[in-house]
């Protein structure tokens, strides 16, 4: 019998909000300078007193619709000791037994990766998903021996998604995280950004033979996708060979080296009774969509749920449906929320075209090309100038034109991307460029066979390689005549033409 992985999570992100917690010092991930966002709250001064930040509750009530949890009538924040220089109250306002969301699953994306692995169907559940603050930041000078702590962080309002059990591998624990953040950015409450230490992973993994769990080693320092993925893995192949050697696992908590892809021990694991949680008592109870008793705070939990937008699985399933797009295809637009956007409106403008063809009959071919010019061609000339898709001229009624005109055989494909660069450094709509630069494709076949009888008489050679079989020969001539036409002609009409006029002769 085989050893059985059990993967829980704990993910805390760091809520986007103006202020933190529990005082109004600002909540900006971005400031640089050490202890400036800071108040006597926040730095556990004697006599000073928190107050809830009903935005960071609203935004975990966001997080707990959209997976469906359930959401009790009433919550309260709990004081949970935490000697550690980095939260200088000596304790972390947090919740414990009435936290804001219970249950509730996420479905993993279950599409290839990389390595062509599919993922199983399967959704996990989450346990809790509480509200807390974050703590400061630890800072250790190079060659020092002392540390320094930058406090601008502590209070930061942290929520933390506990999941149950449910998961068996490095490979869907990444999957999962990564639906997460997915679903944090889309009901715009994290961005969740990993480099920034916004979102934050431990794992509690465990391996046994037995029906019954085995003992849990909690894994910290996963600040990067890839990191969940190998610690996971290590700690699975790490467990399962001291078992095999008649050893014991010890419960203890272990940090990931990223340089040595290792998990390193790091202290013993403290258990629930030696935080010695108790109420806050600064701190009133939340009252969840019922009226409020005396000294609470009503959160109305109807406003919350009209407020919420299409979910990542939404959008998935409607881009295939009113689009015709590939897994893949959709993938990529709904993790790239801007170019998702660009895509849906420049497909919205078909309908408006009124160029005597039924576009409505076309529209899955419209929508194909529009998300390939989209992803690949525009992608591209954007990375190679460094430049994001919210900075650039082309709007979105632009690129529709453009595919307009490649799908009706207008302008070739070759001069649609010189139409796309040019557009992308003036703005400009591509029917002007179009026109301006005569790259409309050749409709008259009389005036294309001239040119192509011009190109064979001129490579005399390529036209023997062609007769004596060499097809290659017939890519040459093709690109010639294209060059001789600056990409007016149709490359597949200029083929046939080829073939026809060599074969007669």
């Amino acid at each position: 019998m085989t050893y059985k992985p059990t993967i829980g999570l704990e993910i805390h992100t760091e809520l986007k909000t103006r202020t933190k917690m529990f005082c109004d010092s600002l909540n900006d991930p971005d400031e640089k300078r050490p202890n400036t966002n800071v108040c006597p709250v926040c730095l556990g001064h004697p006599g000073t007193l928190p107050t809830i930040n009903v935005q960071a509750v609203e935004h975990v009530l966001r997080v707990g619709f959209a997976l469906g949890a359930k959401i009790p009538e009433r919550s309260k924040f709990d004081r949970k000791n935490y000697f550690y220089p980095d939260l200088p109250k000596g304790y972390q306002i947090s919740q414990y037994d009435e936290p804001l969301c219970r249950g509730g699953t996420l479905a993993l994306s279950i599409l290839p990766q990389a390595d062509n692995y599919q993922l199983p169907k399967k959704s996990i559940r989450i346990r809790r998903i509480h509200l807390e603050e974050d703590t400061g930041k630890l800072v250790h000078p190079e060659a020092a021996d002392y540390s320094l702590v930058d406090f601008n962080r502590a209070g930061v309002p942290l929520m933390e998604l506990v999941t149950e059990p449910d998961i068996v591998s490095g490979r869907e624990a990444r999957a999962f995280a990564e639906e997460l953040q997915l679903l944090f950015r889309y009901l715009g409450v994290s961005d969740a950004d990993m480099e920034k230490g916004q979102m934050r992973i431990e794992a509690n993994i465990s391996v046994s033979k037995r029906k019954d769990l085995g003992t849990k080693v909690e894994v910290k320092n996963l600040n990067s996708f890839r990191s969940v993925e190998e610690a996971i893995d290590y700690e699975i192949k790490r467990q399962t060979e001291v078992l095999e050697e008649g050893s014991e696992i010890t419960q203890e908590t272990r940090g990931w080296n990223e340089a040595k892809k290792e998990t390193l021990s790091q202290r013993l694991k403290e258990e629930a009774q030696d935080y010695r949680y108790f109420p806050e008592p600064d701190l009133p109870p939340l009252y969840l969509g019922v009226e409020p008793q005396p000294g609470g705070i009503f959160i109305d939990l109807g406003a919350i749920q009209k407020s919420l937008s299409e979910f990542p699985w939404q959008r998935r399933n409607r881009f295939m449906a009113e689009y015709g797009l590939s897994e893949k295809d959709v993938e990529f637009l709904v993790r790239e929320n801007d170019y998702a956007t660009f895509f849906e409106e420049a497909v919205s403008e078909f309908s408006l075209e009124d160029r005597g063809h039924d576009v409505k009959e076309q529209s899955d071919q419209l929508a194909k090309l529009v998300y390939n010019y989209l992803s690949s061609d525009l992608k591209g000339l954007l990375m190679e100038k460094g430049a994001e898709l919210s900075e650039i001229k082309i709007k979105p009624e632009h690129l529709a034109h453009l595919v307009f005109f490649i799908h009706q055989d207008k302008i070739s494909s070759r001069a649609a991307k010189n139409v796309l660069l040019k557009m992308l450094e003036t703005g400009q709509d591509p029917e002007h460029i179009i026109r301006e630069e005569g790259l409309f494709q050749i409709a008259d076949n009389g005036e294309l066979e001239g040119i192509v009888k011009k190109v064979l008489d001129r490579e005399m050679q390529a036209v023997k390689d062609y007769k004596a079989g060499k097809q290659t020969a017939l890519q040459f001539l093709a690109g010639r005549v294209m060059a001789e036409t600056r990409g007016r002609a149709n490359p597949k009409t200029v083929q046939e033409m080829i073939s026809r006029l060599l074969a007669g002769n």
